[in-house]
């Protein structure tokens, strides 16, 4: 018996992109339906805060040089509701890698109290990419701010760059400064969702970073920037742990959360893909601490723009869906928009980004993980809830989510293979046959 549903397709070796599709053009008489996609949704999971990308200074210095429909079109394409209906994102507190120099809030050396904390440089370009989403969304979008360093005068090596530490006589102060930001960018009518403690806090870059082990996280959480939180009564913020990659998360998760004074400060774990996927690690730390939440803050293609490449979606998907079935909550991409280059960035460090904007001739160039992401981010929405599903056929990866009405179920199959796929889609008693094209991917919306 046929479902009551609607597919939308993305694939390799047509033009077709997010593309509403009938069920019978995806139903070859000859092909071999003996695999089995099925769905269970009386087995509920987690639920949805949504997906999103990143503010960085990098992107706003693209975005502020556009046309007003240039920008009108980025913004619709990410947060409107015919574009991928973003609902999370991310944002950087102080410099980053994607800044175009490194810079601090406080620049005097020794102001410990922060009197002369400043937001004006943000309020150049970014704040008002910002605010556009924000206008557009209804201010319907939960945002987490990072630091990637503190400023040079508070760290032990004396600049925002190459690693080093924070001192110990600036710690407080350094906990009051998330709290500041907080209150500045709220000031400006940007709500702020949540901050984690450090971006990276094991890598020593050659752009801004900053080295914490487990326990100088954990220790700082417990004796400065909780207490910090709660003395500016901004406990109703998320604190997240982490923000790396996969590989050691597990490690930094016990440190933390297994001490009671840290771990009442932290609602969850953050996680990024740069060193292999490791997805085994994003169950580990759900069974371990299941009262704790998991959110993925970082990922992008590095090395450059990737203009072109369809290798670049399925990365995202792959990830989407190995993240989301292992308990993940939000997923959020690295920059929205980057240059021709893949830039700016002030170390050279050139990225790919679902949108890239040729600065020369104000060309739009949507990537495929642009689509990818949005075969997620258009169907899944906050409040739904994943629910079991799974499949005989390891090379068809799948995720599925029942909306809050539990009148839908919306269901992503990748293919990410060069020969098409048939599989049979059950949902209770309810059999339709599929095949997926080569290098494809598929959302099916099933009204129940």
């Amino acid at each position: 018996m046929k479902t009551n549903v609607n597919i939308y397709i993305s694939s390799k070796n047509s033009e077709k992109r997010i593309h509403p599709v009938n069920i019978e053009k995806l139903t070859e008489p000859n092909i071999n339906n003996n695999s089995l996609v099925k769905i269970n949704k009386s087995t509920e999971r987690q639920t949805l805060l949504g997906f999103g990308g990143s503010f960085t200074e990098a992107s706003s210095s693209i975005y502020s040089g556009l046309d007003k429909d240039k920008k009108e079109e980025i913004i619709e394409a990410y947060f409107g509701s015919s574009g991928n209906r973003y609902s999370m994102a991310r944002t950087h507190i102080n410099s980053c890698d994607f800044s175009l120099e490194n810079y601090a809030h406080v620049e005097t050396s020794g102001d410990t109290e922060l009197k002369t904390f400043s937001i004006s440089r943000n309020k150049k370009t970014l704040i008002p990419f910002i605010k556009d989403a924000l206008k557009k969304t209804k201010n319907e979008v939960r945002i987490m701010a990072s630091p990637w360093s503190p400023p040079a005068w508070m760290k032990t090596n004396e600049q925002m760059n190459f690693g080093g530490k924070i001192k110990e006589e600036y710690k407080e102060s350094w906990a009051n400064y998330y709290c500041k930001f907080i209150e500045r960018y709220e000031t400006e009518k940007i709500p702020i969702w949540g901050i984690s403690v450090q971006n990276e806090p094991e890598a020593k870059q050659t752009w801004d970073s900053c080295i914490y082990t487990a326990e100088e996280e954990r220790d700082f959480i417990k004796y400065y920037l909780g207490p910090a939180l709660k003395n500016y009564n901004l406990l109703d913020k998320k604190l997240i742990i982490w923000d790396h990659n996969r590989d050691n998360m597990v490690e930094r998760a016990r440190t933390v959360l297994s001490d009671p004074g840290a771990a009442k400060y932290v609602w969850g774990t953050g996680f990024h893909w740069y060193c292999g996927d490791h997805f085994d690690n994003v169950q580990k730390v759900h069974d371990e601490f299941p009262d704790k939440e998991l959110i993925f803050t970082e990922g992008c293609q590095e090395g450059g723009p990737h203009i072109g490449s369809w290798d670049l979606g399925e990365r995202y998907a792959t990830s989407i869906i190995n993240d989301l079935n292992r308990w993940t909550v939000g997923w959020i991409d690295w920059n929205l928009i980057l240059n021709e280059l893949g830039g700016p960035n002030h170390v050279k460090n050139y990225c790919s980004a679902p949108i890239i904007v040729d600065t020369s001739s104000q060309e739009i160039l949507y990537q495929s993980s642009y689509y990818y992401m949005g075969h997620f981010s258009r169907f899944m929405k906050p409040g739904d809830t994943v629910i079991d599903s799974n499949s005989d056929n390891e090379n068809l990866h799948v995720l599925s989510s029942i909306n809050s009405s539990k009148d839908s179920i919306q269901t992503v199959v990748l293919n990410k293979e060069d020969d098409s796929a048939g599989f049979q889609y059950l949902r209770d008693n309810n059999i339709s046959d599929i095949c997926i094209p080569e290098r494809s991917i598929i959302t099916i919306v099933d009204k129940l």
